[in-house]
C-alpha cells in the first residue's frame, strides 16, 4: 500500500501520523510510507528519526489579518497544490491521510478526486483544514466525540511503547532510568514538545515545599527554557531532577504517581491510556480546545484542573501535595483515568485506511 501521510508543524499532529504509519508498516513491511511537510515545522527532526520518508512542501500559513500575505494565499495553495502532486505522481498515491496542519489542506485538495482522503482529528475542536477536508471524503475519524462532522470516534493513535505500557510494572525501572528514588512520591512535570515556561516558572518556586514533604520531582523542562532554574538540582539535589527533554516518556509515566502538565491532545490521550492522575494547566490561547481535551478525563474525575491564571508557587504545591500525600485516591484517580484512555485508536484508523483503500480498488475493478 502507498501511503501519504499529511500531518506536520508541531507534535501533535505528527506524532499521531507517524504512530499510525508505524501500524500500517506492521501490516504491511513492504509498503510504501511518505509523509509530507515544510521546511518550518517539526517533521524535519520527527519523521526521518522514526524512519520515514518526507517531502517538503511549500507552507500555506493562514493570515490572521488583512495584509499582502493575505493577497499572496491563493498563488502559495496553489503552488504548494503542485509540489503535493508531484509527490502523489512520483509515489503512485493510493491514498492520502491527513491530521491537520499547514501540510493539510493542500494535501486534500490535491488528492480531490484523484485518491481516496483519510482525515484524523486530534483535537476537540477541530482545525480549519480537518473542517474543509471532510467535506471531501466520507472517511473520517475524531479523537473526541463532536470535534468534526460525520466522524468515527476512536482516539489518538499512540506510540506501541504506551500501548504496552504497565505502569505498575515497569515503575522499577523508570525509576531507575531517571536516578529517581524507589520510595518517594513523584511528581512529573512537563509542557509539551516544547516546554511551558509558565508552567516551569510556577514549578521552580513550589519546588521547597514538595520536596520537604518528602516527595520528588521529575522536571521535563523543553529545549526552550534551559535557562531556567538550573541552579536548583543542587539545592535540592536528590528530589528534583531536572532534564530538557525526555524520548522515552512511557518511562516517565510509568515512575510517576501525578503529572502537572498542559492538556494538549496527545498528552491527555497518553496520560488516559497509560491511566496517570494529572493536574492539567489548560494553554488559556487558541479556541480553548485544551480546556476541552481534558474536560472528560477530569469529569470521570481522573485529573484536576488548575487554571493557568492561578499559576504560582503556592497553588502548585497546594494541588500537588494533597494527592501526593493520598495513594488511595490517588488509585482511584488512576482507574477513573484509565476509563477515558484508548490503546486500539492506531489499529482502529488503520483499518479505516485500509477500508479506503479497498474501496477505490473495488470502484476501478468495476
Amino acid at each position: 500500500m502507498k501511503v501519504l501521510l499529511a500531518g506536520g508543524g508541531t507534535a501533535g499532529h505528527i506524532e499521531p501520523a507517524l504512530n499510525t504509519a508505524d501500524v500500517l508498516r506492521g501490516r504491511d513491511p513492504n509498503g510504501d510510507i511518505r509523509a509530507l511537510g515544510t521546511n518550518r515545522g517539526m517533521e524535519v527532526r520527527l519523521v526521518p528519526a522514526r524512519g520515514y520518508e518526507l517531502d517538503l512542501i511549500p507552507a500555506v500559513p493562514g493570515p490572521r489579518r488583512l495584509n499582502k500575505d493575505l493577497l499572496a494565499l491563493p498563488s502559495r495553495m496553489r503552488a504548494s497544490i503542485r509540489a503535493v502532486r508531484e509527490v502523489m505522481a512520483a509515489q503512485g498515491t493510493q491514498v492520502v491521510v491527513g491530521f491537520g496542519g499547514y501540510v493539510a489542506m493542500p494535501a486534500y485538495l490535491a488528492a480531490r478526486g484523484r485518491v481516496p482522503i483519510v482525515i484524523h482529528e486530534a483535537n476537540a475542536k477541530a482545525g480549519l483544514a480537518n473542517k474543509v477536508g471532510a467535506r471531501m471524503t466520507p472517511y473520517v475519524a475524531q479523537a473526541f466525540e463532536g470535534s468534526i462532522r460525520n466522524a468515527e470516534t476512536l482516539g489518538i493513535p499512540l506510540r506501541r511503547a504506551i500501548v504496552d505500557l504497565d505502569r505498575a510494572a515497569t515503575r522499577g525501572v523508570g525509576r531507575d532510568y531517571f536516578g529517581l528514588d524507589p520510595d518517594k512520591p513523584c511528581l512529573l512535570v512537563f509542557g509539551g514538545s516544547q516546554g511551558a515556561r509558565r508552567v516551569n516558572t510556577a514549578v521552580e518556586a513550589a519546588v521547597g515545599q514538595i520536596t520537604a514533604a518528602g516527595c520528588q520531582i521529575l522536571h521535563v523542562v523543553g529545549t526552550a527554557n534551559l535557562d531556567q532554574g538550573a541552579d536548583l538540582v543542587e539545592r535540592y539535589a536528590g528530589s528534583y531532577h531536572r532534564v530538557d527533554y525526555v524520548d522515552r516518556m512511557d518511562l516517565a509515566y510509568a515512575a510517576a504517581d501525578l503529572a502537572l502538565c498542559r492538556s494538549g491532545a496527545m498528552t491527555c490521550a497518553e496520560l488516559s491510556a497509560v491511566g496517570l492522575p494529572a493536574i492539567y494547566v489548560p494553554l488559556p490561547i487558541g479556541n480553548g480546545e485544551q480546556r476541552l481535551n481534558a474536560a472528560g478525563i477530569v469529569a470521570a474525575s481522573g485529573g484536576i484542573f488548575l487554571p493557568d491564571e492561578q499559576l504560582s508557587g503556592n497553588s502548585v504545591a497546594d494541588s500537588v501535595l494533597p494527592l501526593l500525600a493520598d495513594p488511595a485516591r490517588l488509585a482511584t484517580m488512576s482507574q477513573a483515568a484509565a476509563t477515558q484512555g484508548n490503546r486500539d485508536a492506531g489499529s482502529r484508523l488503520a483499518d479505516l485506511v485500509e477500508r479506503a483503500v479497498g474501496s477505490q480498488k473495488g470502484a476501478q475493478a468495476r
